[in-house]
Formats: C-alpha cells, structure tokens, sequence
C-alpha cells in the first residue's frame, strides 16, 4: 500500500505550484525550463507559506519546534501553539507531526520531479543548471531535515535507520519505501549538494529566498557539521559567508525581520500579500503590541550566558504587562509595522561559529579562538582567553554561542542531536533555594517584586531526568504514515 505522503502527490502539482505555475498545463509543465523555473518557485512557496494549523505555519514549524525542545526558550505554557512540543509531548500532536512530514516529503518529490525531468526540457543550457542546481539543494536541505529529527546523530551511529528516500517522482502506484541508513541519506545530501555546488558556479542570483552557490556552501558546512568532517564544515562555512559581513551593532535590534541585512544569506522574504511565514512572529515576539501569541520566553538562567557588555543583554527586559509579569522577554524578534516579518534561514555568524567549531574539533584551538572571537568582537562581548583552555573547554564556549547566537533560529534542539547532548534546563534560584524575584514597573508607573518566571518541564514526561540520546527527543512519524506504509519498519 502507498504511503499517505505518495497518495497525497498524485494530481497535486497544482497544489504544489501555487504561484505563476498554477496557470500552466499538466500536459505542458515539464516540457520548457521556464515552466520548470515556476514549478521550483511553487515549491518553495508552498515549503514557507502552507498553513496547515495557526501553529503549523510551514517550514518554521520546524524551527519553532526545535528551539521549543531546547533548553533556553521557556514557552509560556498558557498559549496556544509550541506548549506540547516544550513539554516533550509533541508525540501526541498528529497535526504537526503530519505538517512536518508533508512539507518535506512534498517539496522533495517536486524536486525529483524538476530533476528527472529537467535534461529533457527545452531551454538554455545555464536556465537549465540554475533550475536543477536549486532544486537539488532543495531535495537536499529537506532530506538533511529529515536525518537530523527523526534518528539521533550521526556520529553516533551511521548505519541506524532513518527515513525512506526517494529520488523518482512517485505516483499513485508508489510502493513506500523502507527506512535508509543515515549512511545513504547522507550520501544522497552530500552527493546533491556536491552537484548543485558545480551547476550553481556562475548563478547571480535576483533575490536571497533563491538559493546560489553560498546557500549550498552553508547546506554543505550544516552537512559536514553532522557528519564530523571538520575541515570540510570549517571549509564550506568560510566559503558560505565570504560575501556576507556582520550586522552593525545597532541592526542588532531591529526585530530580525529584514531579508536585506548584510549578514543574512538566505531566508523568506514578506510582503502583506504573501505573509503566511511571518505568523512565526506571533510566537517570537514577546515586546510588541500587536504579537498574539508572545509565547517563546526566555530562560532567565540563558541571560546569565552573557556578558554586561554585549550588545545583546539589551534585548532581555522583565515583562510588566498584567498576566505576563516575571516573564524575561529577549526582544530579538520584532513584527513590522505591516504585522509582517522576514524569515531568517542562514547567517554569516553561523558559518564563522561552524568555522571555530571545526577547527576545535580538528584540534587547532588557535584558529578556532580566533573565529570565535571574531564574532565575539562584533557582538562586544569579552573575548575568550584561550590559556590554560582544553579543547573540550573551546567547543563547551562555541557551543553556548550558538545558543546565545542563534536563540530563535531553529537550532536548539539540532544541536543537541548532532552534539549527543542533553537538554539543560535549570530552576532559577536565590542563594536561599527560592524562585528569584524581579522588580518590574507596571504600565501606570507602579513599582512590584513579582517572582521570576521560568522553565515550567524540568523533567521528561515520564518523570525521568533529562539526558543524551534520548527518544524524547526524536520527531515521529506521523501514524496516517506508518499506517500506510507497511515497508517502514522493514
């Protein structure tokens, strides 16, 4: 029996293309570039705009998902949205477990669509390499989605069962596939990104959603992180970011919500007509008026992370609106004033922080200090002294800015997977081994102590303490899948 995902592809083209080639015949699609060129904008258009549920708002289900698992975002348990994925009970959420696999399963077969059937196609030769490098990335960033949330790390063990892969368009007849190795998966990612890097080689591209040789390069950096090929991750990372400088200081306050900023180098751009993406904002934004949801909290103990100086402290405030009070609000996330809002997919801070921590792990702790320290320097924050330093202590610094760095971006729970880690979430405490209390000054100009709000799951749900590996923190499988794919457990 096919699964529920291949079913769903059958006649969906359509669906999938919700742009310019919604107008262009089934008969036809396939048979010029420019109609393969619209295919591939549809696809990325339904990968970011889909909504499934109000909290299933597209491919940032997974980012918010990921730092909802983590240890420094404390979800505001009493909203709508991330409260299940917080507390580690996301298993029971079948609409967002389905969400997930449907985006990336779909824009994986579009892809195989666009690249199996792309040579056959009438078009120039460079319309051709464009549309097939960017859809090879695609095909790959999903798949490396895939690897990264539904086995534990690489690194751990290669050869565990992972997903099925699928490189053909498949059809109503589809038999499902059992799961592959992560060995496979991975070959699959590296070998497609491998050729995208060749086909993409002289793209310019018109705007930072299509993906040129840099995204490739911060996909193939991502990929050779998991894989534990450090100087290739250190490598493709330097290569990714070569163009992309860092944001001034004072654009680190603007809300994150800008597709121009000189250190983004990839994500999805909003306008008020085309905004699904930007309902990510109603979870992240926790100082604006006019956010909903303001649910993505900080953990007061991740402000301890950083130093007075940096220029990111400024973001952290008390909350002081009635119903919120205690709450640490980190206004990195703002909406525009349009109540629309950038998605951020890939900076230049990770790469410099993927080019320290290979380094570190390749046992060169100088160079390592010194792109860790690059960015540190941007960020004003005190530099590391790498004397009398381990290794392990250089790669336990990088790792917590990345935390500190990329809070809110999807990385939290990725990291902790890749990293064999383990959540880390603390109670926040007076010397006594009370709940700290916080003054706060109320809208009408009254000064409270009100207790700190923090972490409310501490533990797993069966009551067990947080640790590596765990499958608490894996994704399922939907079960409409499991239940129509008899081959997955094979």
């Amino acid at each position: 029996m096919v699964g529920a995902f291949l079913l769903s592809f059958t006649g969906c083209k359509k669906e999938l293309t919700t742009s310019s080639s919604q107008d262009v015949p089934e008969s036809a699609i396939y048979k010029d570039v420019a109609n393969i060129e619209a295919v591939l904008n549809g696809t990325w258009a339904y990968m970011n705009e889909e909504f499934f549920t109000y909290a299933n708002p597209g491919y940032s289900t997974i980012l918010r998902t990921s730092d909802a698992m983590g240890s420094d975002v404390a979800v505001n348990p009493n909203k709508y949205g991330f409260a299940d994925a917080y507390a580690f009970n996301g298993a029971n959420n079948q609409g967002r477990l389905e969400a997930i696999w449907t985006i990336l399963y779909k824009v994986i077969n579009n892809c195989n669509n666009i690249i199996t059937k792309i040579d056959a196609s009438s078009g120039s030769a460079d319309k051709k390499a464009q549309v097939k490098g960017q859809a090879l990335a695609l095909r790959a960033n999903s798949y490396l989605n895939l690897a990264t949330y539904y086995q534990f790390s690489y690194l751990k063990d290669p050869q565990a069962k992972a997903v099925p892969v699928y490189t053909e368009p498949t059809v109503a007849g589809t038999e499902g596939k059992p799961k592959s190795s992560l060995e496979d998966v991975y070959k699959l990612i590296t070998a497609d990104l491998t050729q995208a890097e060749t086909l993409l080689a002289k793209y310019s591209r018109s705007a930072k959603f299509k993906i040129n040789i840099d995204v490739v390069h911060g996909l193939q950096a991502r990929t050779y992180l998991n894989m534990g090929k450090w100087a290739l991750a250190a490598q493709k990372a330097g290569a990714a970011r070569a163009d992309y400088t860092f944001m001034a200081p004072a654009d680190y306050y603007l809300g994150f919500n800008d597709l121009s900023n000189n250190e983004w180098i990839w994500g999805q751009g909003q306008t008020p007509n085309q905004s699904n993406a930007s309902y990510a904002f109603q979870y992240l934004d926790v100082s604006s008026e006019s956010a909903y949801y303001y649910s993505f909290m900080a953990d007061p103990n991740f402000k301890t992370l950083f130093d007075d100086s940096d220029i990111r402290t400024k973001l952290f405030a008390w909350d002081n609106l009635p119903g919120r009070e205690g709450f640490l609000r980190y206004a990195k996330f703002k909406l525009r004033v349009d109540q629309t809002g950038d998605i951020v997919l890939m900076r230049s801070a990770e790469m410099v922080l993927i080019q320290a921590e290979g380094f570190a792990r390749n046992s060169d702790l100088t160079t390592a200090v010194q792109y860790l320290n690059e960015l540190r320097t941007a960020r004003k924050a005190i530099l590391f002294d790498l004397a009398g330093k381990s290794a392990d202590d250089v790669i336990n610094a990088i790792l917590i800015e990345r935390r500190k760095e990329l809070w809110g971006e999807g990385f939290a729970l990725s990291d902790i997977l890749r990293t064999q880690g383990s959540v880390k979430r603390s109670p926040y405490l007076d010397e006594n081994g009370q709940p700290k209390m916080v003054t706060i000054t109320t809208p009408d100009g009254q000064t409270k102590t009100v207790q700190a709000e923090q972490h409310t799951t501490l533990r797993f749900p069966d009551k067990s303490a947080f640790k590596p590996n765990s499958p608490y923190y894996l994704f399922n499988i939907p079960q409409l899948e499991l239940n129509a794919n008899p081959n997955l457990n094979n």
